[in-house]
């Protein structure tokens, strides 16, 4: 039930528990999250797939209904009720701790995946000093560095030359978060960011130098106004939002549980909402300013060089930096930016396991941080870098994004809205720190527009999936990586919540009898 009695109170900060130094360390916190790899190589195919300059008006549609919203709600309960995800949600209700365990396993299996990816980022920015892809950026790609194998069996081959920089990306992750919240996320992030936005300008600029570079912006921003017709360019709007923001699976949740008292919340979602958005355009621009220089030197229009995903990353700009007069530098940065944006973004999955774990058992950061480390990296380096990796991430990839994240969003905004009914009281206390009031439309965006704009998604991935499968992969293998992890982690979820918490009695009961309240 709603415990509407706690509308008029504010919560003072629990001694002991760390927080960031100043909301501006918080806000680059955020910012590194959510701005990863999909903003680079995700959103400029997408939106050229989608109308182009048109899709903007989706997008930003999205981004005020769907994604700033979804973020205040984040905020919100991470930040009055001061835990991380599983303890948060139990402080709502305690049988809604499960949702906040179904987010940690969400990011654990992300997590384990997205190492890999930044692997290759790094081997890749070595690689592009001597252009050692050659003539055939995809055969060396699949065939010499990652040496996949047809079929889709489970090969336990390792692939040293992934699993040497994967082992390393894990070091500097559990690193950083061992020194804590300030002076390991925050000082990362500190450094990390404004190098990747400094490293990205560069690129941005260098790409508009080239030959053909105005064909190509001009391919990326020429709007088709019909599309906005389509119910399906509104749901490739909502649902490109919905990924970029890190909203729903626990992050935001577990970084603004670490902002002091009287932090600005509201204010804070525009700018980091506002700040991810900009980065996906100007990544628009850098990436179809260099197909626009690909496509003059192939003599092919733009949309033939046009790619998204590990193609255009890994693939597509090889062959620009191999035809471009100085290319190795714009390789250096196109791949430094990939691993500097990986690797804000892999800290803040990790962060939400950690803080979870040492909540729920009691612990000290540094042992919780071998405790989840250890195993996260091991399964990494057990299933990716293997001659069948590509095929196990492209399974475990899919069916997480595309079902769990939107799943558990699903559930979580339904719970929070139309059971529980606390969004009041959640819009209250953001009213209460924020600059930016927020109003009925907010209630309305959370509880009615962004349930029913998920739900759909929800429905059409799946009945894509049983009917056509996956990607042409055998059923077992599918069913193994795709939907048997998805029940695993809904599983997992209900045992989690069940399991006694071993940390001092006091820090765990619900928030209104374990926190200090002041009457206003």
């Amino acid at each position: 039930m709603p415990q509407t009695g706690m509308q008029h109170t504010r919560t003072v900060e629990q001694p002991g528990r760390e927080a960031w130094s100043c909301r501006s360390v918080f806000i680059l916190a955020a910012i590194g999250s959510a701005v990863g790899l999909g903003n680079i190589w995700r959103f400029p195919y997408v939106a050229y797939e989608n109308g182009a300059g048109a899709f903007i008006i989706p997008y930003l549609f999205a981004l005020l209904t769907a994604g700033i919203p979804l973020l205040f709600l984040d905020y919100a309960i991470g930040h009055k009720f001061r835990a991380s995800a599983p303890l948060a949600f139990r402080r709502l209700h305690k049988r809604a701790e499960f949702i906040g365990w179904w987010q940690v396993g969400i990011c654990f299996v992300i997590a384990a995946y997205y190492a890999v990816i930044v692997a290759w980022a790094v081997r890749y920015t070595f690689f592009s000093v001597t252009t050692a892809w050659g003539d055939d950026p995809e055969g060396f790609l699949f065939t010499n560095f990652l040496r996949q194998q047809d079929g889709a069996e489970v090969g336990a081959t390792l692939v040293p030359g992934v699993a040497i920089p994967l082992l390393f990306v894990w070091l500097a992750v559990l690193f950083a978060l061992a020194l804590g919240i300030q002076r390991g996320i925050g000082r990362a992030n500190k450094i990390f960011v404004p190098l990747l936005i400094a490293a990205f300008l560069a690129l941005v600029i260098r790409s508009l130098f080239l030959p053909g570079s105005l064909e190509g912006v001009s391919a990326f921003f020429t709007p088709d106004w019909n599309v906005l017709r389509e119910p399906t360019v509104w749901i490739a709007a909502y649902g490109h939002i919905f990924f970029s923001v890190s909203v729903a699976f626990g992050i935001m949740v577990t970084y603004s549980s670490y902002l002091k008292r009287k932090s600005n919340l509201t204010g804070s979602g525009l700018v980091v909402g506002f700040a991810n958005s900009g980065f996906e355009i100007l990544a628009g621009v850098g990436v179809f300013a260099a197909l626009g220089y690909m496509a003059m030197v192939a003599s092919v229009p733009v949309d033939e060089v046009v790619s998204g995903g590990i193609g255009l990353a890994f693939i597509a700009f090889p062959q620009i930096i191999s035809a471009m007069p100085g290319g190795a530098l714009f390789g250096v940065l196109f791949f430094g930016c990939l691993v500097f944006a990986g690797y804000t973004s892999l800290i803040s999955l990790v962060q939400v396991v950690i803080a979870a774990v040492q909540e729920k058992l009691g612990i000290s950061r540094v042992a919780a941080v071998v405790g989840v480390g250890t195993p996260m990296a091991l399964v990494s380096l057990a299933l990716f870098p293997t001659t069948t990796g590509v095929n196990v991430l492209d399974v475990v990839d899919k069916f997480t994004n595309h079902l769990g994240i939107v799943g558990v969003a699903l559930v979580s905004v339904v719970t929070l809205s139309w059971v529980l009914r606390r969004l009041p009281e959640l819009q209250a206390h953001l009213n209460s720190v924020s600059t930016v009031q927020l109003g009925k439309p907010w209630i309305i965006c959370v509880s009615v527009i962004t349930p029913a704009v998920i739900g759909t998604m929800l429905v059409t991935e799946l009945h894509s999936l049983l009917k056509d499968g996956y990607s042409g992969l055998p059923t077992l293998f599918v069913g193994t990586f795709g939907w048997a992890l998805q029940a695993a982690l809904i599983i997992f979820a209900l045992v989690a919540a069940t399991l006694p918490w071993r940390a001092p009695r006091n820090e765990f009961l619900p928030a209104a009898a374990s926190q200090i309240e002041v009457r206003t």
